[in-house]
């Protein structure tokens, strides 16, 4: 009796199930990562890889001697130590800054302006403005640099002809890459005119989604256009600007083919930023330790200058 009652017990108690406490499967729980699994592999071959062989590459003395006969000199930070002692290195560091400062704002400053324009304009002619932003952002990078040299090539360049013919008879002539500021003004113009687009759809996409009613309660209590823009529209488009902001110091700062293909860091190596020094100084001069420096320390000054810019992205995000 006693071992059918303990049967007979056993029969109302609930059986263990394999399931987790929140109702998940195990398959389930796990489906996220194997997803993002394949994506992972391939960043880290494509990207972490090739990083971990820039750090170990810095540490080593690898000059042309050293890459026929197959030798690997460690030295220690000593790649480090003479970049850092070096006044032509924080030089370049400087220029990189204020290069990547000047751009940004001008690519944002453009890309807000024309972002409100096509919030303005009607079907047609929004369609077509965003064709023509469209055609600019996917020019590839070595067609608008190669169509920038001739615009503002010294004997016939379409830039100079129309001074010319506006009266500026000077610059019949002028050679645009002579100098350091008239050099980096091509390299400005040209990284602007290629960035505005990303900004300005972002900035129209942004301002979609702010209600209208916002706009109607601002109107009916008197406010401008200045107004309007600075308690409607901003305080709505901060993650937009924050977000978009980030990612242009980030291309601007390791901007490259522009600055290599119009003048190669030069007029007398000027017009250099850090990843135009990094190339020279590893594949040009064949100092290939001391150009893995100088990429790993553009890399570790790229996220320092961030590093509070993401705290504040982050902090508006746990805003939202």
């Amino acid at each position: 009796m006693k071992t059918d009652a303990v049967r007979g017990g056993g029969a109302g108690t609930p059986k263990k199930s394999a399931r987790p406490a929140d109702g998940r499967s195990i398959g389930s729980r796990f489906a996220p990562y194997l997803l993002l699994l394949p994506a992972t592999v391939a960043t880290l071959a494509l990207l972490g890889w090739p990083l971990l062989k820039t750090i170990l590459v810095s540490f080593q003395n690898l000059n042309a001697r050293q890459l026929v006969q197959h030798l690997t000199e460690w030295n220690g930070f000593e790649n480090y130590t003479e970049q850092l002692s070096d006044p032509g290195f924080w030089s370049v560091t400087g220029r990189s800054v204020v290069f990547t400062a000047l751009n940004v704002f001008l690519i944002m400053a453009g890309g807000a302006l024309v972002g409100l324009l096509l919030n303005r304009l009607g079907k047609k002619m929004r369609l077509l403005l965003s064709i023509g932003l469209l055609l600019a952002w996917a020019m590839p990078v070595v067609a608008s640099t190669t169509v920038y040299t001739w615009l503002f090539e010294a004997r016939f360049g379409v830039v100079n002809w129309i001074l010319d013919a506006l009266g500026w008879h000077s610059m019949a002539a002028y050679n645009w890459t002579s100098t350091q500021y008239s050099t980096f003004f091509v390299i400005l113009l040209l990284l602007v005119w290629g960035s505005i687009p990303f900004v300005a759809f972002n900035m129209y996409a942004a301002l979609t989604t702010i209600p209208k009613e916002l706009y109607e309660a601002a109107r009916m209590d008197g406010a401008g256009p200045v107004k309007i823009f600075t308690a409607v529209m901003f305080p709505n488009l901060k993650p937009f600007f924050l977000a978009t902001t980030f990612l242009e110091v980030i291309w601007i700062f390791k901007a490259f083919t522009q600055i290599y293909a119009i003048k190669a860091g030069g007029p007398d190596g000027l017009t250099r930023t850090l990843p135009i020094h990094a190339f020279l100084e590893g594949s040009g001069r064949q100092h290939y330790g001391t150009g893995a420096a100088i990429a790993v320390l553009t890399i570790l000054i790229l996220g320092v200058l961030m590093a509070y810019y993401f705290r504040i992205i982050l902090k508006q995000e746990d805003e939202l």
